[in-house]
């Protein structure tokens, strides 16, 4: 035979032996990974090891990458659970504590004689069940604006007459205070486009925390920036130290100084939300002890 033709054969057997070699070893490690993700324990933090075969090493490293992130995704989650279950915890105590005292005013209107105390006793148990009722509505309301299946009529609406209409709505606290909100518009014609419940939502919730927590009569200011509408809410704020901006949307976040006053934390977190749901946009900074909470919309 012919020696080159032998020379020939012996290198494509050769070639086709070390192929058949290379296969098996491919075949060996993909089912050491096959096996390993199967037969790993979820709460393990075991990883694949590179084997043999430098060709696998690209999707060794893939799974590893997606085991990284799944354990990264599982943390967040338990803190997450961990949060709300604290969020809950603490809410439910800011309920008993108004509901307990209802209880006891009504214990004490039953026993009194004097008909001026026993009214004075039922208007404070009163008092602390609308407190109460306060509460449950805006966990109701934050409940409803995280519904993934929550819809919206978008209409135009005129935003000034909507901002006149709440500042009315809250006309006895204004009064209470002494304070007269400056209300400035760059386009008093303005329109937007929003879901009309949802954006009147929005701005009383915006409106009740510059009551709650202000200082002075809040200033609302509308002009245009970037093609959208911007609607800003100012008012100065006591101890802004200790007011983190960065978290004035989380569900249930209440300032320090806030802890002994009336609220659920809920009220930003819902208009959030809600601006969210709707393309809107709620931002917030403080400057100078002056709290600014922006809603930009679409025109």
């Amino acid at each position: 035979m012919n020696p080159t033709l032998i020379s020939l054969v012996l290198l494509v057997l050769g070639i086709g032996l070390g192929a058949l070699i290379s296969a098996a070893g491919y075949q060996m490690e993909l089912r050491r990974i096959e096996r390993f993700m199967r037969e790993r324990d979820p709460e393990s933090n075991a990883r694949l090891a590179v084997g043999a075969m430098p060709g696998v090493t690209p999707l060794v490293e893939a799974v590893n990458a997606e085991l990284d992130r799944s354990a990264e995704a599982q943390v967040h989650a338990v803190r997450h659970q961990q949060e709300f279950q604290r969020d809950l915890s603490a809410l439910s105590h800011d309920i008993r504590t108004p509901l307990t005292g209802a209880k006891g005013y009504l214990q004490l209107a039953g026993d009194e004689g004097d008909a001026a105390v026993r009214a004075g006793h039922l208007d404070a148990a009163a008092r602390r069940i609308d407190a109460t009722t306060e509460l449950l509505d805006q966990l109701f309301a934050y409940t409803k604006s995280t519904d993934p299946d929550l819809s919206f009529e978008m209409v135009p609406l005129a935003l000034r007459p909507f901002v006149e209409e709440v500042l009315l709505s809250q006309y006895p606290a204004f009064e209470e205070r002494g304070w007269e909100p400056a209300v400035t518009f760059e386009d008093d014609g303005v329109f937007v486009e929003a879901d009309r419940d949802a954006l009147a939502r929005i701005l009383s919730n915006l409106v009740v925390n510059a009551l709650r927590h202000g200082t002075a009569a809040p200033s609302i200011e509308e002009h245009r920036a970037d093609g959208r509408v911007a609607l800003c809410v100012s008012n100065d704020v006591a101890d802004a130290d200790d007011i983190d901006v960065d978290r004035l949307f989380d569900r249930f976040y209440q300032a320090d100084t806030a802890r002994g006053s009336r609220g659920s934390g809920l009220g930003l977190s819902v208009a959030a939300n809600l601006a969210r749901a709707m393309g809107a946009k709620l931002t917030a900074e403080l400057h100078d002890g002056r709290l600014t909470i922006t809603l930009s919309m679409p025109a």
